[in-house]
């Protein structure tokens, strides 16, 4: 109940200061390319229950037909806005929505997409998808650059699957494990120092 009430207490202040953001994002998105603002995608929830995310769009809306679920490097797919928006996380803002709405928390493990999460060991699955997704967590902080080292893999779609989405499951795993309102404060705190480097 506490981790809810600080969720939605910190999610509802912060839509509400960053407004003037997400509205000044939403035109700028409009008058860069065609398409919608918001992206949305199914991924997968708390106790596995399937849910939107929200996102700002960074990719023409034709991506998912021109390349994989992952994003490799420079990818030609991403608009100007784009890439701004994605090297500063601001297209992540609208999950603060995702949060507000109980589908998200501030911190915990990152949703991932149906696809990739039939592929988890059992144990970690119901360890990983015992707690509400989040915004940030451990393994956010560690592989923030995820897509320049996919970027230099000779198989990127492999290397996700066989290198950096059991890390990434092991570093979600032990934080449900040690997870308290304390450690995420510390998370959000880490994650605000990160984006402002």
């Amino acid at each position: 109940m506490g981790k809810r009430l600080f969720d939605l207490i910190c999610s509802g202040i912060g839509l509400l200061l960053l407004s003037p953001v997400l509205l000044f994002v939403a035109v700028w998105i409009k008058l860069d390319s065609p398409g919608p603002v918001m992206f949305r995608q199914e991924r997968v929830g708390r106790f596995g229950r399937p849910f939107l995310i929200h996102k700002f769009r960074t990719m023409r809306v034709d991506a998912p037909a021109l390349g994989p679920q992952i994003t490799i490097g420079a990818d030609p797919r991403i608009t100007r806005s784009g890439q701004f928006l994605r090297a500063s996380k601001l297209d992540e803002l609208p999950q603060l929505w995702d949060v507000f709405r109980g589908a998200m928390s501030l911190v915990g493990p990152r949703p991932e997409v149906p696809r990739y999460v039939a592929m988890y060991p059992a144990d970690l699955r119901e360890v990983v998808l015992s707690v509400r997704p989040g915004i940030t967590d451990p393994a956010s902080l560690s592989f923030r650059h995820e897509s320049e080292l996919l970027a230099r893999a000779a198989d990127p779609e492999r290397e996700y699957v066989e290198v950096v989405m059991p890390a990434k499951l092991k570093l979600a795993a032990d934080y449900v494990r040690q997870a308290s309102l304390l450690n995420d404060v510390r998370l959000i705190f880490a994650t605000l120092g990160v984006l402002r480097r």
